[in-house]
């Protein structure tokens, strides 16, 4: 009997241990998006030369993170699969610049929207900035990219009339097909085409054809549908405290400077670090 009293014991303290350790650990925060949307989500070397990930959704979850008094942890994938895994539980929460659509709705629950974003823009090569300037008449037989699972594929098909719409799940993909003549055009998030606009020479907005589109809702953080880990409220209470710091004015700051867009030093913001 003494025995059993001893393991009883010792089972106890191994128990009591185990519940400090973790009630001192942080819990981990996983953030599930699609780093090849600049400058929202993206990858880029840091001053080793390693590729680490960065953008405005990257400080927007590391914000939240911070809180919720949680370590952040990313997890990358293809954007068309990423509300698939969050109801999956491979992630905790979404950020990929996405829209709380009426159809996405249904397949997850969404935050309130973090900041405004630019309408759609098309994004072309710039040799051929006079033969897109009209989007009723100048897109009929023409290709036009579109990222797979986005609202770029419906909005290209009700807009540009008679366009071929071209799907692909990387947008890096669609832009060296742009590049190399494999498709005429690419819709985008007006950020996003501006960021490639600034980048590359050979590419250019059709200012005029894109005017057909309406301003964006923009994006918002999914989580899974029913919220069953209860995080919706302190992420939404997270982007309150984001917007009333204006946080979103120096993400972009740093964002453009990691991009090169501006030359302006920006430091980076308070809890960023750069995961690999």
């Amino acid at each position: 009997m003494k025995k059993i009293l001893s393991l009883v014991l010792v089972l106890v303290m191994i128990c009591s241990l185990s519940a400090v350790a973790f009630a001192e650990g942080k819990q981990t925060l996983v953030f599930g998006t699609s780093a090849d949307y600049a400058p929202f989500e993206f990858m880029y070397p840091d001053e080793t030369g390693t590729m680490v990930y960065g953008g405005i959704d990257v400080l927007v979850a590391q914000y939240i993170a911070d809180y919720l008094d949680m370590d952040l942890q990313i997890e990358n994938m293809d954007f068309g699969y990423l509300l698939t895994a969050l109801n999956k539980g491979d992630f905790d929460m979404v950020l990929a610049d996405i829209e709380a659509t009426e159809k996405r709705q249904k397949a997850a629950d969404f935050s309130e929207s973090y900041m405004e974003t630019l309408a759609e823009k098309i994004l072309i090569r710039t040799e051929d900035i006079d033969k897109f300037q009209d989007a009723a008449t100048d897109f009929n037989g023409v290709s036009v990219g579109a990222q797979t699972g986005s609202t770029k594929i419906e909005k290209a098909e009700k807009n540009l009339v008679g366009c071929v719409v071209v799907p692909l799940s990387l947008v890096t993909d669609l832009v060296n097909e742009l590049v190399n003549g494999k498709i005429d055009a690419i819709l985008l998030d007006g950020a996003v085409a501006v960021s490639y606009d600034a980048q590359y020479d050979q590419l250019s907005i059709a200012e005029k054809a894109s005017e057909v589109f309406p301003q964006s809702q923009g994006p918002a953080v999914a989580v899974a549908k029913g919220d069953p880990k209860g995080l919706l409220p302190g992420i939404n209470e997270a982007l309150a405290k984001m917007a009333s710091e204006n946080k979103i004015e120096e993400f972009q700051a740093f964002v453009d400077q990691i991009q090169g867009i501006e030359e302006v030093s920006a430091e980076a913001p308070e809890g960023y670090e750069a995961d690999e």
